[in-house]
């Protein structure tokens, strides 16, 4: 026996070292602290289909990553003869590709009795998923359906030219392990029970794992077109164009699906292998590397939900990394919607077979069009395709979260109403760039230049760029948003009233706004904080823009204590290393400059960089403003009741919360200012003079650096309000419309940026402005009367006397000059 099991053994490793002369694997989870493993106890893998190529697989990678051997003998009587078992018994010949079913194998069977005969002992048991090509199944298509590997059971024949297509792109992971012991410990009495359970378990695992990796079957692009066309919305839409531009209805028709084949995507297996070997090239080329966080949040939902993936958009790489990550990981990138001014020739249809799929910005004029793809998002939604599109709109030129538009958030809440079986989970993702690609034209387009239209000669001059390093981008996901969940709070009978294609309930607009909500915030709760950015919001909070090495350094390491001593969120990652590491990063990427001197050398921004710095300094502004916020008070002002400071805070926090997207509620942000204050306090910041009463630090001391310079961070923010109050109170209630007040506030926010060499450009950006006009009226301090006229009441002045705390004499001076008001 002993001599027969070194025989086999010898030609099983043959057989693996001839099978990986070809196969390519891509494997994840195969760690020990990955899985999280017990070194005490026995380790068990689970395959689910009963296969030769799987279990050499298997073999090899365990031996890779020096996991505990699949080929060891497992310490179980009576259980599997090594460490691992199949989940399906094949049944049929050897050759007859007969349907595989699961039914419990000698091996799982034994593994069960043991487990129910030895209650003090237990077994990990590790499910093992193996995917050949990654492929979605197409439906007509025979080679797809003959060389995929797909929801269906291969036989042997097919299975074998499976490998040979696609064993080069081989997907392994290994999955976090079951207690055998906990399973059956429900039924210690009843072995048949305690075996369905823990199949059903095994069972369950394998098709959601499935769900994630390979997606829902897809339909054949044509077929798609063909159906959008004969949806009895898009017939309805139709016949309403036809009558109302007298148009013969086949003309309407062919309008009708000429829209649908521009819209729809055309996934293709072997253009997104294509990608991936181009852009793992490119990111090597470019980046230093990509830090991925909490990706486990897509993994888990992508299982059970038709997963919305809803980023942040910076730069036009977002399309291509996000995918790239998520196929990395094991999980089918998403179909991404996509501005038509990207379908361009060359470009356009590598795109589109890349999984986009391509919208008009605007098409509120015309309806077939909406028609059709409001209907193509149903189709996707209801298939429990992954879907991605960006809530901004455009991408951010200042590197502020935009505010979230209506549009794609409407169509998939009234999708999710017409048909909600397949659950949607949107998951946020934060994309943070050290050194964004298009930051020197973001730069041209702030100084008023017009914003370049996108083409393939402007796409052969980015290419020139490849040579340049763009240091280190991180892709974090934040926490999953249950579409149900949201609705339940808007609205709770929803899921009993009736919807058809057309309807739109009343409290639509504000179940979307409170999704836009959620969502902008919990992409800035999974903020990236990297070397750049710290440099740059310690940098451009000096008067100079210049500083001593040593202090700067001193600085930022408070600062980054500051955000550890109380975490803004959990899915916030921080820079590794110290400020010195930072400091010498910065330098290495030609983002700041040093001077040499004596006695110390000094830390500068310089011309153009002192503006690109305020995009980085922008994506992690949110995270210091209440404690910049707090500190501001004590401007003008060396000590305040804390009272005073809570409700100076609180009166201010739902315009920065609209305008920075901060994660808390108005029920919990007093004690989040609570925590902030003793926060400050402990560093320092803040002096408690006694039970009633806060103070700032002394003047020349170093706190009191840190204090001020903390203040800034916020400072221009707060001037912007200071600003528009101002010019209300200048011409008094009732003489101004919301789009006057904005002009003037933008005028003067100008004047201001130029006499005080404000190197922000979002300092006079209207739109801030008429984000602030329109939060004062929502919060009621202002209203309209019947002219459009913007009317206030006392309440008004009080805050702004209060809100001159924090302004500079000079800065108060100069916007006395132009609203005449008393300094």
């Amino acid at each position: 026996m002993r001599l027969y099991q070194g025989i086999r053994s010898l030609i099983l490793s043959l057989f693996r070292k001839i099978l990986f002369l070809w196969v390519r694997t891509d494997v994840s989870g195969n760690t020990l602290e990955a899985l999280g493993l017990d070194p005490d106890k026995p380790v068990c893998y689970v395959l689910q289909y009963s296969s030769l190529s799987s279990r050499l697989v298997l073999e090899q990678e365990v031996i890779h990553a020096r996991l505990p051997g699949a080929t060891d003998s497992l310490p179980v009587k009576n259980g599997p003869a090594h460490s691992f078992f199949y989940l399906y018994k094949r049944i049929g010949g050897p050759f007859s590709g007969g349907r595989q079913t699961p039914v419990p194998t000698k091996e799982f069977t034994g593994l069960v009795q043991f487990g129910l005969e030895h209650p003090e002992q237990d077994v990990q048991i590790v499910p093992v998923s193996l995917f050949w090509g990654r492929s979605p199944d197409k439906e007509k298509s025979l080679v797809k359906l003959l060389l995929s590997d797909t929801w269906s059971v291969a036989g042997r024949l097919q299975k074998f030219l499976i490998i040979l297509v696609h064993g080069r792109n081989t997907y392994v992971q290994f999955n976090q392990p079951l207690s055998l012991k906990q399973v059956v410990d429900e039924y210690r009495n009843n072995e048949e029970k305690a075996k369905r359970k823990l199949a059903r378990i095994l069972r369950t695992h394998f098709r959601r794992v499935r769900q994630a990796v390979l997606g829902p079957d897809l339909s054949h692009r044509r077929t798609l077109v063909e159906g959008l066309v004969r949806t009895q919305a898009v017939k309805e839409a139709i016949r309403e164009t036809a009558a109302k531009d007298d148009i013969p209805p086949e003309k309407v028709r062919a309008k009708a699906y000429k829209y649908a084949d521009e819209i729809a995507a055309s996934m293709s297996i072997v253009t997104i292998r294509f990608l991936e070997l181009a852009l793992a090239w490119l990111w090597n080329r470019i980046y230093n590397g990509i830090a991925v966080n909490n990706i486990k949040v897509a993994k888990e939902v992508a299982q059970d939900h038709a997963v919305v993936y809803v980023p942040c958009h910076r730069s036009h790489i977002d399309y291509l990394l996000l995918s790239y990550v998520l196929y990395k990981n094991g999980l089918m990138p998403p179909h991404i919607a996509a501005g038509i001014n990207l379908n361009m020739p060359v470009v356009g249809p590598i795109l589109r077979r890349g999984g986009a799929f391509f919208m008009r910005r605007s098409f509120r004029d015309n309806p077939l069009y909406a028609t059709v793809f409001n209907e193509y998002m149903h189709v996707m939604f209801t298939r429990g395709y992954s879907v991605e599109y960006f809530v901004e709109g455009g991408r951010s030129r200042t590197g502020r979260m935009l505010p979230p538009r209506p549009g794609m958030l409407s169509m998939t809440v009234r999708s999710f109403l017409r048909d909600h079986r397949k659950p949607i989970v949107f998951v946020p993702v934060y994309i943070g760039y050290e050194k964004v690609m298009e930051g020197r034209s973001y730069l041209g387009e702030l100084r008023g230049k017009k914003k370049q239209k996108e083409s393939v000669f402007g796409l052969a001059k980015t290419a020139r760029k490849l040579t340049n390093s763009f240091g280190r981008v991180a892709v974090n996901f934040g926490d999953a948003i249950p579409l149900a969940d949201v609705l339940d709070e808007v609205h709770e009978s929803w899921r009993s009233e009736a919807y058809d294609a057309e309807y739109r309930p009343t409290w639509l607009t504000e179940a979307v706004d409170e999704l836009s909500k959620r969502v902008a915030s919990n992409i800035n709760a999974s903020v990236a904080v990297n070397p750049i950015g710290m440099t740059a919001t310690v940098l451009l909070g000096t008067e100079r823009l210049a500083m001593d090495e040593g202090q700067l350094i001193r600085l930022m390491d408070q600062y980054a204590h500051l955000l550890r001593a109380y975490p803004y969120a959990n899915t916030v990652t921080l820079p590794e290393g110290s400020a010195r590491d930072w400091v010498a990063y910065c330098e290495n990427m030609g983002l700041i400059t040093r001077q040499p001197q004596k006695l110390g050398d000094i830390i500068a921004l310089e011309g153009a960089n002192a503006i690109l710095m305020t995009y980085y300094r922008n994506n992690i502004q949110h995270l210091f403003a209440l404690p910049a916020l707090i500190v501001s008070l004590f401007e003008n002002k060396t000590s305040l009741r804390r009272d005073k400071v809570l409700f100076l805070t609180s009166v201010a926090y739902p315009y920065l919360q609209s305008e920075l997207f901060l994660k808390f509620g108005q029920d919990e942000v007093e004690s989040v200012i609570n925590k902030w204050i003793d926060v400050l306090i402990d560093q320092g910041l803040v002096i408690q003079l006694d039970d009633e009463r806060l103070g700032r630090p002394e003047e020349g001391t170093e706190a009191m650096l840190r204090a001020r310079i903390l203040s800034r961070f916020i400072i221009q923010t707060l001037e912007r309000y200071h600003i528009t109050l101002g010019i209300l109170r200048k011409y008094g209630s009732g003489k101004l419309t919301a789009a006057e007040l904005e002009e003037q506030s933008t005028l003067l926010a100008e004047r201001m940026s130029i006499l005080f060499g404000l190197n922000a450009p979002e300092f006079f950006d209207k739109t801030l402005f008429r984000n602030f006009i329109a939060n004062m009226q929502k919060t009621g301090v202002l209203t309209t009367d019947d002219n459009g006229l913007l009317c206030y009441g006392e309440g008004l002045d009080e805050v702004a006397e209060d809100a001159r705390l924090v302004l500079s004499v000079e800065k108060r001076q100069a916007i006395q000059q132009v609203t005449m008001l008393d300094a």
